[in-house]
């Protein structure tokens, strides 16, 4: 009899807690579904391009971070960061990853690279697209695969030509085989220029001051013994895809 009242207490204690616990957890829940925003910071002129996520021009730049899973929550699940600045010609990308079961063997432009220990940038440059974009990913080693996807058309690959434009600087070596199996920090960055975008979607809008562009930015790595796909906008779907431009956040040039 004397503990009566206090179960009773109790029960109406994990009740409150139920009821206030509930709504809260699903309301964060569609909170992270919501797509993102990032500010891209305004550089004084070109950087040079060497890997560095130290150098003085990105350490002013704030970073989004990588972080949310596609399909099964993943064994092995690096920390991803990621800037993006431009100037008056380019788009500048760094990523900063720390790492383990690293691997990269793709060795030609527009190589199967996202079988690699890899990261992603899809974009559509400009408001006045659709669901047209272009996707650049590139390995830990510094190989590219660059694709146009004009919406309701064909997907077609840039050329060679046209992805050595892009400048590349990376940390690691080109091949890293066999695969690393300890903690592991690598860093990816490179130059975009305009000319190359401009090209293939004739409707895209230059970074300045007040442009909107949309985007995604992603790791993966699928032929490694500790796959996983991560993205820093929430994209809804069952499995792994990274092609779903519906879900992508927005970039605001300053």
């Amino acid at each position: 009899m004397t503990y009566r009242p206090f179960c009773i207490a109790l029960a109406l204690a994990a009740c409150l807690i139920g009821c206030v616990s509930g709504p809260d957890s699903t309301k964060d829940k569609e909170m992270e579904k919501q797509p993102l925003s990032y500010t891209v910071s305004k550089l004084k002129g070109p950087i040079q391009i060497d890997g560095n996520w130290d150098k003085p021009a990105w350490k002013v730049v704030p970073a989004v971070t990588i972080q949310k899973h596609m399909g099964e929550k993943p064994d092995h699940r690096p920390k991803v960061q990621a800037k993006l600045a431009y100037d008056d010609k380019a788009v500048y990308v760094i990523y900063r990853v720390e790492d383990r079961y690293v691997r990269a063997v793709a060795k030609k432009v527009n190589d199967s690279v996202c079988r690699d220990s890899c990261v992603e940038f899809f974009f559509t440059p400009g408001t006045d697209i659709g669901l047209s974009y272009l996707n650049i990913e590139v390995n830990c080693g510094g190989t590219i695969l660059f694709g146009w996807h004009p919406e309701g058309g064909k997907a077609v690959r840039v050329t060679e030509a046209d992805c050595n434009k892009i400048e590349v600087g990376h940390s690691l070596p080109k091949i890293v085989e066999p695969e690393i199996t300890t903690p592991t920090t690598w860093t990816l960055e490179y130059r975009l220029p305009f000319e190359v975008v401009k090209k293939y979607c004739t409707k895209a809008t230059n970074p300045a001051p007040g442009v909107i562009w949309r985007a995604n930015l992603y790791k993966c790595a699928d032929a490694t013994s500790h796959p996983h796909w991560l993205t820093w906008s929430y994209v809804e779907y069952p499995r792994p895809r990274f092609h779903m431009p519906q879900f992508f956040g927005t970039l605001k040039f300053e």
